[in-house]
């Protein structure tokens, strides 16, 4: 064949183009599993760090997950347990979950070394920039939040980005997200202003009013779907 035809070169380059192409697939194919499993130990590792626990070492991450993350499960939006499976709630993608119109409810059970019970809602919302996210563990009375993680997909640097700064996160530990019986979400708030119904608040970030506000939306419209859960908990360490 004429190496110079129209048809040599039509074939040469779709046979190249298979060839690139069956290679790409391979090595995408091969790599997939421990992408996978990266993008899964982040995850662990974001949900650990609600209680406030770093695993030594990366390598480590899942064996620290599995000692402290207990269970996990799927509630429904009357507080009642649909799923007492761990994997359940892990595999729940909150980015998509947030859009639909009956929305999946994981909850994620951490037992600490002193005993304590602790319960880990999946947080999703927006900043300024696009999408923030992560998680707020509950104490087992359902009401008095223990620790929070914060992070973000491209936040300003120095301002909106430091919602992952523990300095920003910390504030959130202790506060109550009930009043008088009443769900009162935990507001951010411009430095010296408080809220007006007497909810329980944090100050938010200097200069990123946007991202700051979009934490106390998040933490809002995400936790407020698990009122009847947090209720349940509520009665039962009252009992």
């Amino acid at each position: 064949m004429n190496k110079n035809s129209n048809i040599y070169q039509i074939l040469y380059a779709a046979i190249m183009v298979v060839l690139v192409g069956a290679v790409l697939a391979l090595v995408y194919m091969s790599l997939k599993p421990r992408q996978d499993e990266n993008i899964a130990n982040d995850k662990r590792r974001q949900i650990l760090a609600a209680v406030h626990i770093a695993p030594p070492t990366e390598s480590e991450t899942g064996a620290t997950f599995d000692k402290y993350v207990t269970g996990g499960m799927l509630v429904d939006s009357l507080g009642a347990v649909v799923d007492t499976t761990r994997k359940a709630a892990f595999e729940v993608d909150m980015s998509k979950n947030v859009k639909q119109a009956q929305r999946q409810l994981p909850v994620f059970v951490c037992t600490l070394d002193d005993g304590s019970t602790k319960y880990v809602i999946p947080l999703y919302g927006a900043g300024l920039w696009g999408p923030i996210w992560g998680y707020a563990a509950v104490d087992d009375n359902g009401n008095t939040v223990y620790g929070t993680y914060f992070t973000h997909s491209g936040e300003t640097p120095g301002l909106g980005a430091r919602i992952t700064e523990p300095e920003f996160q910390k504030q959130f530990d202790g506060k109550e997200l009930h009043k008088e019986g009443a769900f009162k979400s935990i507001a951010v708030m411009k430095k010296g202003q408080k809220p007006l119904d007497g909810s329980d608040y944090v100050d938010a970030i200097s200069g990123a009013t946007i991202t700051s506000r979009g934490v106390g939306d998040m933490l809002e419209q995400c936790i407020k779907y698990y009122e009847p859960f947090l209720k349940q908990l509520s009665n039962r360490s009252n009992q």
